[in-house]
This record gives C-alpha cells, sequence and structure tokens, in this order.
C-alpha cells in the first residue's frame, strides 16, 4: 500500500550566491521545474511550490504548477511550508516532505522513501536520511552536517564538525562510520506548526542547523541510508555547471 502524502518545494528568488536560483536554465528548462518533474514522479498526492517571488509564481502558472505565495518575511523553508499546509488546512497527521528547490537531480524513490518512514513510525515527528561520508575532506567540511544515530535509527545529534571524531585518528574505519546529512524530511503537520512557534534553541544558533530545535524539544528524528545515490544541490556556480554537465552526459547516453 503507498503512504499519502504531500510535497511542499520551498523555492526562494534571492540566493545570496547565486541570485534567481531556482529559475537558473539547465537543459533547456529552469531548475525549478527539474524538481518538480522529480516530485511529480513519486508517489505524492499533490505537489505545492511555495514562494515569496511573482515572477516563481508567474512560472508555476505558465506551467500549470500548483502555487503558494507566501509571507516574505520567513526565515527559512519550514516556516515558508507550514504557512502553506495551514492554508490548504490540511490534516494533522497529514504528512509533507519538505523537497528543496535547488534539489534539479533528486531521486523520486528517496521521496518515497522518507514518506514511508514516517507513516510507519508513529514514534517519531519527523524522517530524515543520510549518505556515506566521501572521504576525510567531507568528513571535514563544515558544510557537510553529519549526524550520529542510535541502533534504531534515531537521530542522537547532528553537528558540522566531524562526528563521531575519531579519538586514535582518522582511518577508513573510522570514516567508514560517518554519516552526511541528506537535507531532505518527511514531517507531520502537527509537528511543523508546533515547531514555527517554538523559539530558536542554543545549539540551532550554535551550529546553525534548525533541526536542532526539534530535537531541543523532544522531537524524535528517524534517519536512514538513503536508497538511492543523492547528487548535491545547487548553491553556487560551479554547482549549476557541475548539474549541467551530468545533465548532458545522461542525454548523450539515452
Amino acid at each position: 500500500m503507498s503512504t499519502d502524502f504531500i510535497v511542499v518545494i520551498p523555492a526562494r528568488y534571492q540566493s545570496a550566491r547565486l541570485p534567481g536560483k531556482p529559475l537558473c536554465d539547465i537543459a533547456g528548462k529552469p531548475m525549478l521545474l527539474h524538481v518538480v518533474e522529480r516530485a511529480r514522479q513519486s508517489a505524492a498526492r499533490e505537489v505545492i511550490v511555495a514562494t515569496d517571488d511573482a515572477r516563481i509564481e508567474a512560472l508555476c502558472n505558465t506551467h500549470a504548477l500548483r502555487v503558494c505565495m507566501t509571507d516574505p518575511s520567513h526565515n527559512s523553508g519550514t516556516d515558508r511550508i507550514t504557512e502553506v499546509v495551514t492554508k490548504a488546512g490540511y490534516a494533522p497527521d497529514t504528512i509533507v516532505v519538505n523537497v528543496q528547490g535547488d534539489e534539479p537531480l533528486i531521486p523520486p524513490a528517496v521521496i518515497d522513501q522518507v514518506a514511508a518512514n514516517l507513516a510507519a513510525r508513529p514514534e517519531f515527528g519527523i524522517c530524515t536520511l543520510y549518505a556515506p561520508v566521501k572521504d576525510e575532506a567531507e568528513f571535514q567540511n563544515p558544510n557537510a552536517v553529519k549526524l550520529v544515530c542510535d541502533a534504531n535509527g534515531k537521530v542522537l545529534y547532528f553537528s558540522r564538525a566531524p562526528i563521531p571524531w575519531p579519538r586514535e585518528g582518522i582511518t577508513a574505519a573510522t570514516l567508514a562510520l560517518a554519516k552526511r546529512h541528506i537535507g531532505l524530511y518527511a514531517y507531520r503537520v502537527r509537528v511543523l506548526q508546533q515547531f514555527v512557534r517554538w523559539p530558536a534553541a542554543a545549539l540551532e544558533e550554535c551550529e546553525k542547523l534548525e533541526q536542532l530545535r526539534a530535537m531541543a524539544q523532544g522531537i524524535n528524528i528517524h534517519a536512514e541510508a538513503g536508497s538511492a545515490p543523492i547528487p548535491a544541490g545547487v548553491d553556487t556556480p560551479e554547482d549549476l555547471e557541475q548539474v549541467r554537465a551530468l545533465l548532458r552526459q545522461g542525454a548523450s547516453h539515452d
């Protein structure tokens, strides 16, 4: 039996490192359309774009995509998603998957995976994914968020620091323990609505990781390895060129 869930894609026009990011051309169409297509290939019953920009709204309307204009003062995609689901009047237990608007290569299978994981685990409020750490450079990179879990997949902590830290020095064996967080989340509507009312947590402010706010309030977060490789998203012009090259390669092999 398939899981009942919706996908919301937060898409901001402003980006310090890549202005107009959702509208950047990749293989002849805006990046946001690639993300929407991937999301529609999942089992989601609805896919909604959440934005605060008229240019993105116009693109969605041109392609008959469901779009919700949201408050431009929101600090995060989570706030934007919560406004969408609250306006739509979804039931408290409705499962919502947050697919970032800068993930044009996200496999539909992992969208289904996080939704199914949450549906199967009523004791958890949020589900997410991780991937193996590739190498020592990624392990040490503060932009690659790491996490540690217990034996049942409950996340114990997220950090920009290298965790778990190998006391005897970094080896291949210790790197094999490391997990890089993938920023794909499934929530229940009631958790989202609670989340935006909570104050920022001290650890959240320290690490600049929003998910630590939920953990500080006792929300259980489940994580497991992604069922398919998840290419990096687009944050910089260099990332954009890499994704364009990957899609060109894919087209040349069709």
